[in-house]
């Protein structure tokens, strides 16, 4: 789905690729100056690995280096960032807090840097393969957060760096079979971010049920130290 205003030719701005299956993929193939337009088109879409498929409901963009304090790239590519300066539609898979695998979709042109954090995800496929792996809890909570979609579908560190487009990686990325009215998609701040705390660089899919809670930014104290003194 290439969002309203844009057709494919000019979304991608020229920049020709050639996607596989003839998947049109150019939403992804997209300047990363345009990564807000790429996140809010993703919603809808559908992912699928190891027996389970979602439909993504809530995402959040990041963009490049000098752009985006919060970006993994905005001081240029580190070993683990890196990924995100190569081809679009690569799955960036990374560990954080020391427990959770975050999953996001590399996008722009190559050489560029920019992601989509895929953050929540209703199962349309495979629900109790799902339920098996994050344990008694409702439909909605299977996919709700990033950390519990890379659960539900069975996603870890062995698959950062794999393609979500040819089928050659554990996940599949597939254009929405139901696009999502632009109506009823909502912006607002990220979550749990400090940096450009303020852009709204969130979307999702309003009222659906799969869509995580907003958490604002708490710092982590260093243990022992004091809470900061209230005037």
């Amino acid at each position: 789905m290439v969002p309203d205003g844009y057709d494919s030719m000019d979304f991608a701005n020229g920049h020709t690729a050639e996607f596989p299956g003839g998947v049109d993929y150019s939403l992804l193939d997209a300047p990363a100056s345009r990564i807000t337009d790429t996140a809010r088109g993703l919603l809808g879409w559908e992912l699928e690995a190891n027996g389970v498929r979602v439909r993504i409901t809530e995402v959040e963009a990041y963009a490049g280096v000098g752009e985006d304090p919060a970006s993994h790239t905005h001081n240029g590519p580190t070993p683990r960032s890196s990924v995100m300066f190569g081809p679009a539609g690569v799955l960036y898979v990374y560990f954080v807090f020391g427990m959770h695998w975050c999953m996001n979709v590399t996008a722009g042109h190559e050489g560029e840097a920019a992601a989509v954090l895929l953050r929540a995800g209703r199962v349309i496929g495979g629900a109790e393969l799902a339920r098996s792996r994050r344990g008694p809890v409702a439909d909605r909570e299977l996919g709700r957060g990033p950390a519990r979609l890379s659960v539900a579908l069975g996603i870890d560190g062995t698959a950062n760096r794999t393609s979500l487009l040819d089928g050659t990686g554990p996940a599949r990325l597939f254009p929405a079979t139901v696009p999502v009215a632009p109506e009823s998609i909502r912006s607002g701040p990220r979550v749990g971010v400090a940096a450009a705390h303020d852009r709204p660089w969130r979307f999702w899919v309003d009222g659906d049920p799969s869509v995580s809670p907003y958490r604002r930014h708490t710092p982590r104290r260093r243990a022992g130290t004091a809470p900061p003194r209230t005037p």
